[in-house]
């Protein structure tokens, strides 16, 4: 572990509500290599720019909060923060040290169990993780390239090794209209998902358009234009589904 490890951070939150158990101190971090078309931060794509904060720097601020962070602990999200991995890694074991709870967002996309290096990282990241939330984008691999601009076949190879690895999993899907707001996709989704004894939550978020302006600032066309937002009625519809299609699976290995 080193506290000297120098983190790039977009922003900040210190009243998390969803990102994580309780209320939570909450890292945004630069760099991303999804394109999601639904991206409503395009500012952390760059995995330059944002503030640079050491692991001690984090540590030293949380501490200002920790008083109210009640059930709490460290969130960090992005971007994609395993592009940071060794900054995850210091950071995180810092907090392990200091009996600060920790979770990480992520959409698992920069997993690998090909490279050794790349396996070492992720067996350190199994040890000092808490929770990890992990960003479910398509169940479609043609149709998940289409949507981020890569394969899914690393993030359901992810799932596989945190779930041997005993990792608490929560979910989270975003539906989209046109997109992921389709019965067949959904019920697939919830039939993968019945594999994994360690998911302890599947949040399904409806897709918004709070980001639109975000584009127009930084000059880009914004890629789902003319593409409603999703009602809570629908996104629970979808929550539904995806909830059939994982009983049927836990079903049908009989662990329900």
């Amino acid at each position: 572990m080193n506290l000297d490890t120098i983190g790039y951070i977009h922003s900040k939150e210190t009243f998390g509500t969803v990102d994580g158990p309780g209320v939570r101190y909450v890292l945004f971090l630069q760099g991303c290599p999804m394109r999601c078309l639904y991206c409503h931060n395009p500012d952390t794509w760059a995995s330059f720019g944002g503030e640079e904060w050491t692991v001690k720097e984090v540590i030293d601020d949380y501490e200002k909060y920790r008083p109210f962070l009640k059930d709490g602990g460290i969130t960090l999200s992005g971007g994609e923060a395993t592009v940071q991995m060794d900054f995850v890694l210091d950071l995180f074991e810092a907090c392990q040290e200091r009996g600060i709870h920790t979770c990480l967002d992520t959409c698992g996309v920069l997993f690998k169990d090909d490279d050794e290096e790349t396996l070492r990282k992720y067996e350190k990241l199994m040890e000092v993780t808490d929770i990890v939330m992990l960003d479910i984008k398509h169940i479609n691999p043609r149709q998940h390239k289409v949507l981020t601009g890569h394969s899914n076949e690393n993030i359901i190879k992810f799932l596989d090794f945190m779930d041997k690895h005993n990792m608490n999993i929560w979910i989270r899907h975003v539906i989209v209209p046109r997109i992921t707001f389709n019965k067949e996709f959904l019920f697939e989704t919830g039939e993968l998902l019945g594999n994994y004894d360690n998911i302890t939550a599947i949040d399904v978020l409806p897709y918004h358009t709070m980001g639109v302006n975000k584009y127009e600032e930084l000059g880009f066309k914004y890629p789902l234009e003319g593409v409603p937002a999703l009602s809570n009625e629908d996104a629970q519809v979808a929550k539904n589904i995806i909830l059939m299609g994982r009983k049927k699976t836990r079903e049908k290995l009989g662990k329900i």
